[in-house]
């Protein structure tokens, strides 16, 4: 029987795992490679990418790997024990596809997949290949979410019963060449806009923070500066928790770079300024105590810092005889959120339930 550790296939120093990238763009080379390339326990073997133009960037990066020419030759080779994916939202479910048919480990940027179709489909290859499915979850990690998360679970703030989150850019991420279309505004290959490019983050950070199940959502999705995008450039989305509330603001049309949230408690509440966390004790409003987490929320869209340890979390699970679900659950949640988003946008704003189903 395969067990959830090392792919049999991989035969040489089995206390080493080799990987293989697919996508090999900026979110590759200044998020994830900086992290690989840190640890001694894995060697990145293999990179593909569907512009051959970026086999030069590929092999500055990492000389010792070979270059394939399509995804599905990278995922034969032998050598592999797992893919990190990062190419474009649309392409993620037939390459997870690809590579747990072939008994290959999966870390793969988020979104994870765009239906729910897909996510049950992936799932269920994951699970009968007992195969590890993993979704980059980097913002969890960044220093003033995790100090939040910590003084949440700790009671600092009692209870959370509404959380306020402010994403502001003031254009999409530029991609890995400015000389050609972004691929974050075409829907055919980025799936959405605003609230696909950061609205993941925030619903899986949030849920962790109010500890509970979403049960509605209602949003309103607009072009409000870059009209002739053919995706949405803001995005007013209000979760519906059982006792408690969250109201999310997403736009790439703000006059400045910056993220803003709030934590409300029955107890007091946490202010995260992009880099400066404040503890409001009890209702005054003076701060009872505030600390400097860089680098900022806003600072940069790659988070190479952040990545550290979503892979130590992966290979966790890789090396483990019974990895949980959690990550996938999260993954699951973010995709209903989005999807009811849409649905809450097309008619009005009108408050959809959630159904999750992982």
């Amino acid at each position: 029987m395969r067990r959830w550790g090392l792919s049999c296939r991989s035969t040489v120093c089995p206390s080493m795992l080799r990987g293989g990238i697919i996508g090999v763009g900026n979110v590759a080379l200044h998020g994830h490679l900086p992290a690989w390339g840190a640890r001694r326990d894995i060697e990145i073997v293999a990179a593909t990418d569907t512009r051959e133009d970026r086999r030069a960037a590929c092999a500055s990066a990492l000389p010792g790997a070979r270059w394939y020419d399509s995804v599905d030759a990278l995922v034969d080779d032998p050598r592999l024990d797992f893919v990190d994916i990062c190419t474009p939202p649309m392409s993620h479910a037939s390459v997870i596809r690809r590579a747990l048919a072939r008994g290959l480990h999966v870390l793969c940027e988020k979104p994870l997949v765009r239906t729910t179709e897909d996510l049950a489909w992936v799932a269920s290859l994951a699970d009968k290949n007992r195969r590890v499915l993993h979704t980059v979850h980097n913002w969890h990690h960044a220093p003033i979410v995790r100090r939040t998360s910590d003084l949440v679970r700790e009671g600092a703030i009692g209870a959370v019963c509404r959380v306020v989150w402010h994403t502001q850019r003031t254009r999409p991420a530029a991609a890995a060449d400015e000389s050609v279309p972004n691929w974050r505004i075409d829907p055919a290959v980025a799936g959405g806009g605003v609230l696909t490019d950061h609205g993941w983050h925030v619903f899986y950070v949030v849920r962790r923070w109010i500890g509970a199940q979403p049960t509605a959502v209602s949003a309103q999705l607009d072009r409000r500066r870059h009209v002739t995008l053919s995706v949405e450039d803001t995005a007013s989305v209000r979760l519906t928790f059982p006792a408690a509330t969250a109201e999310i603001l997403l736009t790439w049309a703000a006059d400045v770079r910056q993220n803003w949230a709030e934590v409300v408690g029955t107890e007091g509440r946490l202010e995260l300024r992009d880099d400066t966390l404040i503890w409001h004790r009890g209702t005054l409003s003076a701060a009872a105590r505030q600390w400097r987490c860089p680098p900022a929320l806003s600072d940069g869209s790659h988070h190479p810092d952040w990545f550290h340890a979503v892979a130590e979390e992966f290979l966790a699970k890789v090396t483990s005889d019974r990895p949980t679900r959690d990550n996938l659950a999260e993954a699951s949640l973010c995709l209903a959120l989005e999807s009811a988003a849409r649905e809450s946008s097309r008619h009005a704003g009108r408050l959809v339930p959630v159904a999750v189903g992982a």
